[in-house]
């Protein structure tokens, strides 16, 4: 069964923007923390952005002032608006389910459910 859905990755020029979706079944949405996490080419996956289910948000200091995360309760799904995009943003981007637990940005092993993963590309 399919737990996480990512969508609306692409390929976009430096200061451009992208938002990435994420839905996820009821059961996973409304007991978990959700986050966004990144992984690079050559590089170890790390954590963009988690909130949790009282809407709390920790945010890489790479990414602060830039990304933005937020959620439809409605329709569980997860959202990650990405502004000013740099060519270090590039990479693929998961999103992750931390059920019954709280959120941890900078331990990707503890999220239980993750997406197939969505491309972002930023060109110069």
């Amino acid at each position: 069964q399919v737990q996480l859905v990512e969508s609306g990755g692409g390929s976009v020029r430096a200061g451009g923007s992208l938002t990435l979706s994420c839905t996820a079944s009821e059961y996973l949405y409304k007991r978990s923390c959700m986050a966004w996490f990144r992984q690079a080419p050559g590089k170890e996956r790390e954590g963009v952005v988690t909130i949790d289910r009282a809407g709390s948000t920790s945010y890489a200091d790479s990414v602060k002032g830039r990304f933005t995360i937020s959620k439809d309760n409605a329709r569980n799904t997860l959202y990650l608006q990405m502004n000013s995009l740099k060519e270090e943003d590039t990479a693929l981007y998961y999103c992750a389910a931390r059920l019954w637990a709280g959120c941890q940005l900078t331990l990707p092993s503890e999220y239980n459910f993750w997406g197939q993963g969505t491309q972002v590309t930023v060109s110069s």
